[in-house]
């Protein structure tokens, strides 16, 4: 199957865009747009299947926290969507699609508990506020207007990071899955965690 960003290319340069962008910037920048489309969707999902299977004497903390981040990414999914139209390219939203063009693999914790959870949650946000600064970087070279969009999600995705990082910081300031490199490596070393002490 094709990739996203290639389905988009593929499409060809668009016969519009925004004023002030040729119609390749366009086409570049809603490339890069595509990916951050990809990874809210994966995101969203992602935070809904830890909403529903989290467990443990923090689940209702959990649980109810993580609604609101579920909803901002939807919300991020279609305001950059939408800027992608309005650069002139057709966004692409299908399952098939964002898997294809991902370059991470599927979530990979089932039923755990709410501090498992975090400690793997805290490796998805970091590698989305990652990408997102890349695409920052990238975008503010041609196009201020999307460079803006992204600064402001991505100061709310570092929000939502931080309130799962106090879940897992010890009084000493430690993270308790600091040098964890995989989501099962980073619930395994809190796992049994009941407090934050």
């Amino acid at each position: 199957m094709a990739k996203a960003s290639d389905m988009t290319k593929s499409a060809g340069v668009p016969s519009y865009t925004v004023p002030g962008l040729t119609p390749e910037e366009g086409l570049r920048v809603s490339a890069i747009l595509q990916n951050r489309l990809n990874a809210l969707t994966d995101l969203h999902l992602t935070l809904k299947h830890v909403h529903w299977n989290v467990v443990g004497p923090h689940f209702i903390a959990v649980h109810q926290m993580l609604d609101p981040q579920v909803d901002t990414a939807r919300e991020f999914a279609d305001e950059v969507a939408e800027r992608i139209a309005t650069l002139g390219v057709a966004p692409i939203g299908t399952p098939g699609a964002i898997v294809a063009d991902r370059d991470w693999d599927d979530y990979s914790i089932g039923r755990a508990g709410a501090i498992e959870h975090l400690a793997a949650l805290d490796l998805v946000y970091s590698g989305v506020i990652a990408d997102y600064r890349e695409a920052i970087e990238e975008v503010g070279e041609v196009d201020p207007v999307t460079e803006d969009l992204l600064i402001g999600q991505v100061g709310q995705l570092e929000q939502y990071h931080w309130f799962v990082r106090a879940h897992l910081e010890t009084a000493g300031g430690e993270l308790k899955s600091a040098g964890s490199h995989t989501e099962q490596q980073a619930s395994a070393a809190v796992d049994g965690s009941t407090d934050a002490a």
